[in-house]
């Protein structure tokens, strides 16, 4: 999402008016709170772990320069000085190391995002797993698995700096060899969709109308109380993004994608965006979904856009049987312009990359289901209300659960679930926001999304639309400390978590 010139608030100018109101920062005193916990700050490199022998993976985590493009060098921070990450690729139930090393002068964590790993590896501090202190290191050792395509990410609270958390570079994709295969294909692309030099502004909410099923008018009205109830009537601060890149290069710059008529290729696409919800279409194609968040899915299906939440992950297989020279890119023409896209070309062709903008296309992931299947009769059904107050923490919209915010201080609200048992969660979304829900060390199985009953989509994000509701199901049977969130970064960090305790 760009941002219009009159709304935009430079990092710079957002520092300097909470200097001016008097505080450091404009999160008040009690956002801090909520969002802070004791860290280790060594200030000499500690020495490695006992365990002998080098690491399979070592990782270092520094501020670097990142060429966008010739005109767009930006200072970041990154995993090996380079994005994405470097690409990991494991084999399912074969343990590994991994060093991670942090040149920062703040603790860091690594959480491998989509693995159903032990608490303490993880890399959520709400579930007890240890920061990697400044200026130090930690060697960790994990067991990959599920198969599929997962990816490794930062997961400190960022707040109100936007030199933090997934604003920042820290992501790279994971690959853990499946024992069967995807299908038929010539060959891989691995794709990280990424945004950078961010920025506050108020409002500038993107469009909700590309997922399937419509809004409750129940939901919309608690919306609307919520709106009139708050002291500020205006929106709180969103972010929005002056660079966009695919792989780390703004459109038309880097390498084209070559291809071959004929050819199938197996695109894995990540979203690693901090906020965004992101959308991608090649012309003159279809997308053939065969895995969503690293899962194969029953019912492999043809799509002509592909429409990706925050931390999702798609695995599609394109044909090529359009030959030309062609932009693989965001729907959004300002998004695009601003270089969220990618060149494809095929063999013997040349000129200028082309953009035919697709009809309108919801997406569903029931498209995806077993056709007449139904999920099992959950052990038990919780049910959680999301409620947005706009513009309650000193500007920034705050986000309750049951009428809750998470608290850092406290780790509440917590969810206790008995070991074994399969456990049935409906959200019901009381706000315009899409929201991707993301569900630690465990994985879901959508069960209702869009108004529509499903079963046999396996993930560990969803989307779940303004004013509408989605239900999954998912079994306790990874014990530890699990946290949940909404994988937008302002949301998590402004009180959309909740903790899940095993008794």
């Amino acid at each position: 999402m760009r941002q219009s010139e009159e709304n935009r608030i430079t990092r710079r100018q957002f520092l300097l008016a909470s200097a001016l109101a008097g505080g450091s920062v404009i999160v008040p005193t009690s956002t801090t709170a909520q969002n802070s916990m004791p860290m280790a700050m060594p200030t000499t490199t500690p020495a490695p772990p006992v365990q002998a022998g080098p690491a399979n993976v070592s990782l270092r985590i520094a501020t670097g320069l990142l060429e966008l493009a010739p005109d767009h060098i930006v200072s970041t921070t990154l995993y090996n000085g380079q994005f994405p990450g470097p690409p990991l690729r494991f084999k399912e139930g074969v343990p590994i190391t991994v060093d991670v090393f942090n040149d920062t002068d703040t603790p860091e964590l690594v959480h491998w995002h989509g693995q159903i790993i032990p608490s303490d590896v993880d890399g959520a501090a709400e579930e007890g797993t240890p920061y990697v202190p400044a200026h130090g290191m930690r060697r960790i050792t994990l067991t990959p698995k599920p198969a599929g395509f997962r990816f490794y990410h930062t997961h400190v609270v960022a707040g109100g700096d936007l030199n933090r958390g997934t604003y920042t570079g820290q992501v790279g994709p994971v690959y853990i060899e499946p024992k069967n295969d995807a299908g038929a294909y010539d060959r891989e692309i691995f794709l990280t969709l990424k945004e950078f030099e961010p920025t506050f502004s108020l409002g500038g909410d993107m469009a909700m109308d590309f997922l399937a099923g419509a809004p409750i008018p129940e939901l919309q009205q608690i919306g609307r109380k919520s709106d009139i109830a708050a002291e500020q009537k205006i929106k709180g601060y969103e972010v929005g993004y002056d660079l966009f890149s695919i792989n780390g290069k703004i459109l038309g710059q880097g390498e084209p994608l070559k291809v071959r008529l004929g050819e199938r290729v197996l695109f894995h696409v990540l979203n690693a965006s901090a906020t965004e919800i992101r959308s991608l279409a090649l012309p003159g194609h279809r997308f053939h979904v065969v895995s969503l968040d690293g899962n194969l899915v029953p019912n492999p299906a043809d799509v002509p856009v592909l429409w990706i939440g925050t931390a999702e992950r798609i695995s599609a297989i394109v044909e090529m049987n359009h030959p030309g020279v062609w932009v693989l890119g965001d729907l959004s023409d300002d998004d695009r312009g601003h270089g969220m896209g990618i060149v494809v070309e095929y063999a013997g062709r040349s000129g200028k990359p082309q953009w035919i903008k697709p009809k309108p296309y919801r997406w569903d992931y029931t498209l995806f289901a077993r056709p007449g299947a139904t999920a099992p009769i959950p052990d038990e059904a919780i049910e959680m209300l999301i409620v947005k107050h706009n513009g309650a923490l000193h500007g920034f919209n705050e986000w309750t659960l049951n009428g809750q915010a998470f608290s850092m201080e406290t780790m509440t609200p917590k969810l206790t679930v008995h070991q074994g048992k399969r456990y049935r969660l409906k959200f019901r979304n009381a706000s315009d926001d899409v929201h991707p829900l993301h569900l630690h060390r465990h994985s879901f199985e959508l069960v209702r999304v869009g108004g529509k009953s499903t079963a046999g989509v396996i993930k560990d994000v969803v989307m779940v639309g303004g004013f509408q509701e989605v239900e999954f199901d998912f079994v306790a049977d990874n014990p530890g400390l699990t946290l949940f969130h909404c994988h937008q970064q302002l949301h998590m960090d402004f009180g959309f978590m909740q903790l899940i305790e095993y008794v």
